[in-house]
């Protein structure tokens, strides 16, 4: 307690240096946010990158079926392992030096991706590079959340979301640029190369900036590093709040023993559920075997292949521009009922579009429509809610730890529902394959009425507080 009483002491003259008003540095915060989030910005690109490779290393590497899959599949073998083990490195190391480091195996992938000349070297670059995925989609929205004041915490933490997206996108322009630079004799031996091989520019550029962003305030302080914290919460919050902040938090941390058995605890099982339950349910819904595999869906409707790939670009629109909008209501409305909203609407929708396959009318733009409508849906609700509500719930202590296992979670589920749409889009048919998403949906409707809390406007050491009165 002697650093943090010496610290508060230099508080006073400090907060006119660092933020003369007292109040929230908006300034700060977002800049800190907006380069934490360039992690999300990686992952929609190295995600997405492939979709225009693929076809291309096919040729190159005379690719069954299978190994296509696995081409597209790998990276998110990487994303499984660095999610589980972002947790422990980060409680160890800190937030930002593991950000470094997965910074590093991003650009690493990145270009051991463009240059093998064999599929099983670009096997392993590919979950080299994933590694680096799975750290940054587990650390990026919970350094944020770390990071961010209680008011404004969704939208910055959502940022993580909509640089997903913003990569997506990204990586569709500039692979439709690389593609027509020259002839397909030219794609299938270097154009792909190309592809991958931008990645490592977005990744050199995350990782210059970590290193002008502060260490997490909250592993500072669990560190008992408080009066290094103290100065960065000042910048945040101003004097008066800074000083509760801390305090707050060393009590927080008095009350837990930071294993992960603490998380089966009666108190705190709940939050496990939560966690882990959500991040599930994003992705067995549905919304990656539309976004992995949308041409081909299109296709199933009697579309051609240019319609189809024109009609993908209108998926890839509705999904940005419907995040912006999670990221203005998410601290208007709070993390709960966009939930509710969103998870009803996509329900209504996959049913339609499961009812348009069962009876044949698939011609005009019925599914189309609804396909939008489910994009939308998902964009406004689970795909920033979840990132955002994985990143608070936790306790301070084992914040790290327990974020990991629901980020892993949501890996192994994703890889689960992209290996599985083909084969069950050609057994079960269309049909019935949107109305098991469509279940699914009714279900996380159901499962966010009965055991979500609303977290919209808390500190993260009022969030842990609610888990007392909610046992299981």
């Amino acid at each position: 307690m002697n650093m943090l009483q010496t610290s508060e002491r230099n508080i006073t003259v400090s907060t006119h240096i660092n933020n003369p008003s007292g109040q929230v540095s908006m300034k700060f915060v977002t800049l800190v946010s907006i380069v934490a989030a360039l992690g999300g910005l990686l992952f929609g690109f190295d995600t997405a990158v492939v979709s225009g490779a693929v076809g291309f290393m096919k040729e190159r590497f005379s690719l069954s079926e299978v190994e296509v899959g696995w081409a597209v599949s790998s990276l998110i073998i990487g994303c499984i392992v660095g999610a589980a083990a972002s947790g422990v490195l980060s409680d160890r190391f800190g937030r930002k030096k593991v950000l470094i480091a997965a910074a590093l195996l991003f650009v690493i992938g990145s270009i051991g991706s463009a240059i093998p000349d064999t599929f099983s070297g670009y096997i392993i670059a590919r979950i080299i590079g994933g590694l680096g995925i799975g750290i940054t989609s587990t650390l990026c929205p919970l350094y944020n959340a770390e990071i961010a004041p209680a008011k404004y915490r969704g939208r910055l933490v959502a940022l993580n979301q909509f640089a997903t997206v913003t990569g997506i996108f990204l990586v569709y322009f500039i692979n439709t640029s690389i593609a027509n630079h020259a002839d397909e004799a030219w794609n299938i031996a270097s154009g792909w190369r190309w592809m991958f091989g931008f990645g490592a520019v977005p990744g050199l550029i995350f990782l210059v900036l970590l290193f002008f962003v502060p260490e997490s305030p909250r592993w500072l302080i669990k560190q008992g590093r408080a009066a290094e914290s103290l100065p960065i919460l000042l910048r945040i919050h101003g004097e008066e709040l800074a000083k509760k902040e801390v305090l707050e938090i060393k009590e927080s941390f008095k009350q837990e023993d930071g294993s992960i058995r603490q998380l089966f605890s009666p108190a705190l099982r709940l939050a496990l559920i939560v966690g882990v339950g959500l991040a599930i349910l994003q992705q067995v819904t549905g919304i990656n075997a539309v976004m992995y595999y949308a041409p081909e869906i299109f296709k199933q409707t009697g579309t051609g292949t240019n319609a189809a790939l024109t009609q993908t670009i209108l998926v890839g629109l509705i999904n940005f521009l419907f995040t912006i909008l999670a990221i203005w209501l998410i601290d208007k409305v709070g993390r709960k009922v966009l939930l509710l909203v969103g998870s009803a609407s996509m329900t209504i929708c996959l049913a339609v579009i499961g009812i348009a396959f069962h009876t044949g009318h698939t011609s005009g733009n019925l599914v189309l429509v609804f396909i939008l409508l489910y994009v939308a849906s998902f964009a406004v609700s689970l795909g920033p809610v979840v990132w955002v509500v994985m990143s608070e719930i936790f306790p301070n202590r084992i914040r790290g730890k327990a974020t990991a296992i629901a980020s892993m979670a949501l890996w192994i589920a994703d890889y689960v529902v992209s290996q599985t749409f083909p084969p069950m889009l050609s057994s079960a048919g269309p049909a019935m394959t949107f109305w098991i998403f469509g279940i699914l949906s009714l279900v996380t409707f159901v499962f966010t009425m009965r055991v979500v809390p609303e977290t919209k406007g808390r500190s993260l050491e009022e969030i842990e507080s609610l888990w007392s009165a909610k046992k299981v």
